[in-house]
């Protein structure tokens, strides 16, 4: 995979803290950019594919209340703890 030069603007602070990590790592800052901006892609990705899967989920159309997973998330740390709940909302069948 070849490179290429990209240029962008950063605020003082966020430059000298840059180039501080990159001393401290003993990396050039722009590893580090390269890093950073790589791994914030990849959580952007992560987050986006969770969130295509639980809407394929929720295409199945079995939810759970507000109300259990409120019970449920009150019960932990008791005695009396609840299982996770299951789903109790399910569409009306056309």
């Amino acid at each position: 995979m070849g490179t290429s030069p990209y240029s962008f603007r950063l605020d003082d602070d966020l430059r000298q803290s840059l180039e501080r990590e990159a001393e401290t790592e003993d990396r050039p800052p722009a590893q580090l950019a390269v890093r950073a901006i790589r791994a914030m892609l990849d959580a952007k990705a992560e987050k986006r594919s969770a969130i295509e899967a639980a809407l394929q989920k929720a295409d199945q159309g079995a939810f759970i209340s507000a109300e259990a997973m409120n019970d449920w998330i009150d019960s932990w740390g008791t005695e009396d703890e609840l299982s996770a709940p299951t789903p109790d909302i399910t569409p009306d069948p056309e």
